[in-house]
C-alpha cells in the first residue's frame, strides 16, 4: 500500500512536513499552534497568573476534529496516580488521533523545574541549589533521570530550565534561578538541557528574556535594563545553553523591556534567536502571555491583534490554551488581517518538531509504559547527593559543628518539623496540593527534626516551633527559649514557605519588600541568641536573607536553598558531620536588608565608597562556602603578554591539608582595570569542583582565551580590547588566593556568534 509522503519515515523531515502542510486546511494548521488545559480551574486560585480570567472555553470533541498542538499538564494540574495518569493521557491521545483527518497526536508538556511536577514524583533540590553545588555533571545526571521519568509517562516536552540571572534577590522567583552570575547559570543550565534532551525530552529555555530584571523585583514588572546589561548579563546563559545543550524550545518571557513586550518582539524572538543564533526549534508562549499583550501590556486591542503581534514576532505555540491562536486568529486570517504565511511558518516549525518526536509516524503508539516509578531508589539517591553537595556552611568560627553525638540539642523554628520546608514552589506538593489539602504528599520527605534524631541517636533532641513562618504571633517564643536554655546547643531552623502569588514567602508572585527574615523569625533568633546557649542557624530558603544583624553572635550558620525531598537528611548530615559541606553561594548573602538591588557584578560605583553612607558589601560573598577540612593553594606568580586573539593557561595546585575528605571549588575571576565602558569589578569566567582525600593534591589548569574578556561596547558590538587584565584564582568573589597579570596586545577585535563562551579546565594529580 502506498503511503502519503508525510507518513514516510524514509523521507527528510522537511519534505514530509511540506507535503503535510500542503494538504491541511487553515483550521487544521491553526490547531497545531495552541494547547488545551484539561481540568484547569476557571474560578478561584490557580497555579498560573490570572488563570481563571484567561482560560478559554472549548468543546473538546469538536476541537480535536481539527487536530491539537499541545496537551497542557496532564499530571501537573491535580493529584493523579502516575499509572492512571499515563493511561488517561494515552486515551486522550488516541481520541485526538482518531478524531482528526491526519491522526496527529499532541505534544504533551509538563513542568520539570525541580523534578517532574507530578504526584508521587521525586522532588529534587531547586535550581538555586543546583547553582550552589557548582557541579554541572551531577545536574546533568539529574536532568537525565527527570527526562526518563517524563518519557515513561508519555510526556514529550519539559518547561525547564530557567536561565534568568538574579538581579534583585527580593524577586519571588529567585529560587527558580541558578544564581546571580551568567557564567554559572549558563554552565549549569546547559548541563540540565543536555540531560533532559538526552532522554528524548524537548527542553524549554525560559524566560526569554529579561524577566528577572523587573523593576522593584515585582513579578511581571517592566524591565528597564540597558542594552549592555541585557547583552552581557541576561543573554549569555541562553546562548550557552543553545550552543552546548541543544534545546528544541524557548519560552518567551512575560515582561516588557524598554516598552517592548518580549512576546511581541521580533528583534528578540526572530532576529537574535533565529537569525543570529541559528535556533530552529519552537518558541512557545509563557502561560497566557499572548493574551497579556491585550490585557496587561495593552499593545493589542483584541485577542486577534495579540495573536498577530505574537505570530509576527516569532511565537509558534500559544500555551496553555487557545485564547488568541484559536478562533480569533482563524477569523483574522480569513478576514485578511493576518497573513496566512505567518500561520504556515509557525505550523511548519511545530510539525517539524512533531516529526522529530515520531508523532507523524504511522506506527506511533501512545503507550502507556508497563510500569511507572517516578520516585525510584536511584532517583532518591541522586536527590540526596545533590542536596548534600548544595548545602553551604556559611560560618563555623569556633568549630561548634559538627555536633557531638551525645549532646543536648534544642531544635527550634517553624521550618524544623515541616516537610514542605524542603520544597520550592514548583515541586508538586507546594505547587498543586494546597488546592487539595486532604491529599498526602505522595513522596516521603523527612524533616530536619526527624533526620537529626536519626543522625544523632544518642543525643537528647527537643523541639519547639517558636513561631510561624510569616505570622506575627510571638506566643511560642517562651517555650522555644525554655527548650534552648536546657540544651547544650540550639539549632534554629528558619526560612521560607514556598507558594504562589502571595500564598508563600518565596515563589512565583511572592516578592519581598526587603530581605528581612519573614514574619517574626528574626525576633525569635534574637531571643534564642540572648539565652547565651550557642545557636546554629539553619536556613531553608528560596532567596538569601540579610544576616548582618547576627554577625559575631552565631555559633554557626548553614544555608540550604529548598534542598528537595532528601534535604532533611542532607542538612542533618552536615550538622552531624557525616557530610562534609561543599556548597558554595550562587547568590550573595546581604549584610543589611535594604540597599537592594545588589549582586556581586558591580562596576566601581556599585561598590562601597565615600560617595554614599550605604555600604552594599555582602555579609557572605558570591562563591563563599566553608568546609570541615582545610585546603592549601599554591600557584606561581605570573605575568604574560598575549594578543587580543590569544590564550593563556593559569594553574593552581590545591591540597587537602585536613584530616578528612572534602571538596574545594576553585573559581577563576576576571578583573579589567580599564575599559571603554564601566565593567564589573570582578566576574566569574571559570570554576572546577575538586574532590580530595586527606593529603591528596590536584592541579587545576584554566585555559583562558581572550574571548572571555569580551563585552559590549558603546556601539553595541561585542569586543575584546587591548590592555591590562587580571586573572584571579579565588575561593569566592571576595577571597582571592593568586593573581595572574596579563597584557592584551593588538587591535580591538569584534566578535561574532562563534566566540568562545567557556573556559575549559584540566585537572591532573599531584604527587
Amino acid at each position: 500500500m502506498t503511503i502519503a509522503p508525510w507518513r514516510d519515515p524514509a523521507l527528510p523531515a522537511a519534505s514530509r512536513v511540506d507535503d503535510l502542510l500542503s494538504r491541511m486546511t487553515l483550521e487544521e494548521k491553526t490547531a497545531q499552534l495552541y494547547g488545551v488545559w484539561v481540568g484547569a480551574a476557571t474560578d478561584g486560585d490557580g497555579v498560573a497568573p490570572l488563570q481563571s480570567e484567561m482560560t478559554a472555553a472549548y468543546d473538546w470533541d469538536e476541537l480535536i476534529t481539527h487536530g491539537l498542538g499541545q496537551l497542557t499538564r496532564s499530571y501537573g494540574t491535580a493529584p493523579v496516580d502516575p499509572a492512571l495518569g499515563a493511561q488517561a493521557l494515552a486515551q486522550a491521545q488516541r481520541r485526538i488521533v482518531a478524531a482528526g483527518r491526519f491522526g496527529i497526536p499532541a505534544v504533551a508538556h509538563e513542568e520539570c523545574l525541580a523534578g517532574f511536577t507530578a504526584w508521587g514524583a521525586t522532588a529534587y533540590p531547586v535550581p538555586l541549589a543546583w547553582g550552589a553545588s557548582f557541579d554541572p555533571a551531577l545536574v546533568e545526571d539529574m536532568a537525565r533521570r527527570i527526562g526518563a521519568d517524563l518519557r515513561s509517562a508519555g510526556v514529550h516536552q519539559g518547561l525547564a530550565p530557567v536561565l534568568d540571572v538574579v538581579r534583585d534577590p527580593r524577586w519571588g522567583r529567585v529560587e527558580e534561578t541558578i544564581g546571580e552570575d551568567p557564567y554559572l547559570v549558563g554552565t549549569i543550565g546547559a548541563a540540565y538541557v543536555r540531560g533532559l534532551e538526552s532522554a528524548g525530552i524537548v527542553a524549554t529555555l525560559k524566560h526569554f528574556a529579561g524577566y528577572a530584571s523587573s523593576a522593584g523585583a515585582r513579578n511581571l514588572a517592566p524591565v528597564r535594563a540597558g542594552v549592555r546589561e541585557l547583552a552581557d548579563v541576561t543573554l549569555p546563559p541562553f546562548e550557552m545553553a543553545l550552543r552546548e545543550g541543544g534545546p528544541r524550545s524557548v519560552m518567551a518571557a512575560y515582561n516588557d523591556t524598554d516598552g517592548i513586550p518580549a512576546s511581541a518582539d521580533p528583534g528578540l524572538l526572530t532576529e537574535l534567536l533565529r537569525e543570529q543564533w541559528g535556533f530552529t526549534g519552537t518558541v512557545v508562549a509563557d502561560y497566557f502571555g499572548i493574551g497579556f499583550l491585550q490585557t496587561l501590556h495593552r499593545v493589542a486591542g483584541s485577542p486577534a491583534e495579540a495573536a498577530h503581534a505574537a505570530l509576527a514576532a516569532g511565537i509558534d505555540v500559544e500555551l496553555p490554551t487557545l485564547k488568541c491562536y484559536g478562533t480569533p486568529l482563524l477569523e483574522a486570517v480569513r478576514a485578511g488581517a493576518v497573513p496566512e504565511s505567518l500561520v504556515d511558518r509557525a505550523a511548519r516549525r511545530v510539525l517539524l518538531q512533531k516529526c522529530e518526536l515520531g508523532l507523524l509516524d504511522e506506527d506511533w503508539d501512545p503507550g502507556p509504559a508497563s510500569a511507572i516509578d517516578l520516585d525510584s531508589a536511584a532517583n532518591r539517591a541522586l536527590a540526596r547527593r545533590l542536596a548534600e553537595e548544595s548545602v553551604v556552611l556559611l560560618d563555623n568560627p569556633d568549630g561548634t559543628l559538627p555536633l557531638p553525638p551525645d549532646t543536648r540539642v534544642a531544635v527550634v523554628g517553624p521550618r524544623a518539623a515541616d516537610a514542605l520546608a524542603m520544597l520550592g514552589c514548583y515541586s508538586f506538593p507546594s505547587h498543586v496540593l494546597p488546592h487539595h489539602p486532604d491529599v498526602e504528599t505522595g513522596v516521603e520527605i523527612p524533616t530536619v527534626l526527624e533526620a537529626l534524631r536519626t543522625e544523632l541517636p544518642d543525643a537528647k533532641v527537643t523541639f519547639a516551633q517558636g513561631c510561624d513562618t510569616s505570622d506575627p504571633d510571638t506566643s511560642g517564643f517562651e517555650e522555644a527559649v525554655a527548650r534552648t536554655a536546657e540544651a547544650d546547643v540550639c539549632v534554629a531552623v528558619l526560612g521560607d514557605r514556598a507558594g504562589l502569588f502571595g500564598r508563600g514567602t518565596s515563589g512565583e508572585g511572592c516578592d519581598a519588600t526587603d530581605l528581612r527574615l519573614p514574619g517574626v523569625q528574626a525576633d525569635l533568633l534574637d531571643a534564642l541568641v540572648a539565652t547565651g546557649v550557642p545557636v546554629v542557624l539553619v536556613l531553608l530558603t528560596g532567596r538569601p536573607y540579610a544576616l548582618g544583624r547576627w554577625q559575631g553572635r552565631l555559633a554557626a550558620a548553614v544555608q540550604a536553598f529548598f534542598p528537595g525531598e532528601e534535604g532533611g537528611p542532607a542538612v542533618a548530615g552536615v550538622l552531624s558531620g557525616r557530610v562534609n559541606p561543599s556548597g558554595r553561594l550562587p547568590v550573595s548573602v546581604p549584610r543589611d536588608p535594604g540597599g537592594q538591588p545588589w549582586t556581586y557584578l558591580q562596576p566601581p560605583l556599585g561598590l562601597a565608597g565615600e560617595v554614599s553612607n550605604l555600604d552594599p558589601t555582602p555579609r557572605y560573598a558570591f562563591g563563599h562556602g566553608r568546609s570541615y577540612t582545610h585546603f592549601a593553594w599554591e600557584s606561581e606568580p605570573a605575568e604574560a603578554e598575549i594578543g587580543t586573539d590569544g590564550s593563556y593557561d593559569v594553574s593552581v595546585t590545591v591540597r587537602n591539608t585536613g584530616g578528612r575528605a572534602g571538596a574545594e571549588v576553585v573559581q577563576l575571576y576576571l578583573h579589567d582595570p580599564v575599559a571603554s565602558v564601566t565593567r564589573p569589578d570582578v566576574r566569574l569566567i571559570g570554576y572546577r569542583r575538586l574532590e580530595l582525600e586527606p593529603g591528596e593534591a590536584a592541579e587545576v589548569t584554566f585555559r583562558f582565551h581572550a574571548d572571555l574578556s569580551a563585552f559590549t561596547d558603546r556601539s553595541g558590538a561585542r569586543v575584546v580590547e587591548p590592555g591590562a587584565l587580571e586573572l584571579r584564582l579565588a575561593a569566592s568573589s571576595a577571597d582571592v588566593r593568586h593573581t595572574a597579570r596579563l597584557h592584551l596586545t593588538g587591535p580591538v577585535r569584534v566578535l561574532g556568534t562563534d566566540r568562545r563562551l567557556r573556559c575549559e579546565t584540566e585537572v591532573s594529580a599531584v604527587g
